[in-house]
């Protein structure tokens, strides 16, 4: 056995038929997600101009995302897995083409600017409800579809979909809504959508594996957020990408960048976004032939540090083309962080937490390309777009800094053991 721990199979993963209708699955629903985000910020910006209507957005969504995040934590844990992710696609379809009809001129007709912006901004809410339950779901029903001893490598496939489909999303966006406009760019959110939909239905119903059903509610939520303050590895990786994502959120700035400083309209803006994306798939390919868990600590806090270095650059950049080699570099290294803290969950979570221990995540991580959405808005409102992210990168870099020094656990961490105890569980 130690000899298949030296010598890993990139593909073990991807043996088990249901873990690749999963990737896809995965793929359809962030890719749609992502996109339309895009195309709302694109929207609302035209129709305002004003920064801060970018951060509102983010705003929007968090607030319900995070509000209800360990209720539906809970919920996860508690419940099927596979027939409330039908539940979250279908409502996350009625959304996106909630949308559709809303930069639909034949449909909104001689509505107002602020009409539009608050229906937009009500869509979106609802979208962070849906949220709150997306990803504890995905996160839970991973770990049912393949064994334990396939976990480390389904967590670096998993967690390089979900990066690739975050990035190429918002990449298409800019594309697309240079070639077939607004309103049809959210046509195709709502066929990725339905495309998630018929991939779920190619998996099976699974067991519910939690031993505390009908748990109460305050217990089952004690449980889960005692879980992860008491573990530094988890609270860790969770801190660290949150800081990162929520101060380094120059991307939710980019409809500024293209249109007022760089002023590459849409075409460019669609290049800004596919930068990132290039670095992603670049890690997908590195990672998947050579295993981030060893020194996962050290290879964490480093890539977490160049992606603040990156974001200081793009901010300062007055160069459309090193401005897209910086978004590369931040895409590049923002895949690692994501692959390396993915391993760290799937590894430390116990089965009948894995709802509760998402939800946090969510709350963490997920909730805070959102806020970062809307600190990036506000500061940019304040100081002014590029100080605005020149600051966030650089707060970045000192949380890093700061996290290293006084946590030589975590700088230390290495996951081999991890991995084989898993690997060697049939």
């Amino acid at each position: 056995m130690t000899t298949k721990s030296n010598k890993p199979d990139p593909y073990q993963a991807l043996r088990y038929r249901e873990f690749n209708v999963f990737l896809l699955l995965r793929f359809a629903m962030v890719f749609a997600w992502a996109m339309q985000f895009i195309i709302i910020e694109w929207e609302v910006y035209s129709l305002t101009k004003n920064p801060l209507s970018l951060g509102i957005i983010g705003l929007m969504e968090v607030i319900p995302a995070v509000g209800m995040a360990l209720f539906a934590g809970h919920i996860v844990d508690q419940k099927e897995k596979k027939g409330l992710l039908v539940k979250c696609i279908l409502g996350f379809s009625i959304i996106s083409f909630g949308l559709f009809l809303l930069t639909w001129p034949k449909v909104i007709g001689d509505w107002s600017p602020t009409v539009i912006l608050y229906s937009i901004y009500a869509l979106v809410f609802l979208g962070g409800l849906v949220r709150a339950f997306l990803g504890p779901t995905i996160f839970s029903l991973l770990s049912l579809i393949i064994p334990k001893k396939a976990y480390p490598n389904a967590a670096t496939w998993s967690s390089s979909v979900w990066q690739i489909g975050a990035v190429m999303g918002p990449a298409l966006a800019g594309f697309s809504i240079n070639w077939i406009g607004v309103h049809w760019s959210m046509c195709l959110v709502f066929g990725f959508s339905l495309l998630s939909l018929v991939a779920l239905s190619q998996i099976s119903t699974k067991p519910i594996i939690n031993p505390k059903i009908g748990e109460s509610i305050k217990d089952s939520l004690t449980e889960g957020l005692t879980f992860v303050f008491k573990n530094q590895i988890v609270l860790g990786a969770l801190s660290l990408d949150m800081i990162a994502v929520l101060f380094g959120g120059a991307v939710a700035l980019l409809p500024i960048f293209a249109q007022d400083i760089l002023k590459v309209g849409s075409e460019g803006f669609g290049i800004l976004r596919a930068a990132p994306a290039v670095g992603s798939f670049i890690t997908m390919l590195v990672s998947a032939y050579v295993p981030l868990y060893k020194n996962a600590g050290k290879k964490l806090l480093v890539a977490i540090f160049v992606f603040g270095l990156s974001i200081i650059l793009f901010g300062l950049s007055t160069s459309f083309w090193l401005s897209v080699f910086a978004l590369f570099l931040s895409g590049l290294a923002d895949g690692i962080s994501v692959v390396i803290r993915q391993t760290i969950l799937q590894l430390k979570t116990p089965d009948h937490m894995r709802g509760r221990v998402g939800a946090v995540n969510s709350i963490f991580v997920g909730s805070s390309n959102e806020l970062g959405a809307f600190e990036s808005g506000a500061t940019a409102k304040l100081m002014g777009t590029v100080t605005s992210v020149v600051f966030g990168g650089s707060i970045t870099l000192l949380t890093v800094l700061g996290f290293g020094f006084i946590s030589p656990t975590f700088r230390n961490l290495d996951l081999h053991k991890d991995m084989e105890d898993h690997h060697n569980q049939e």
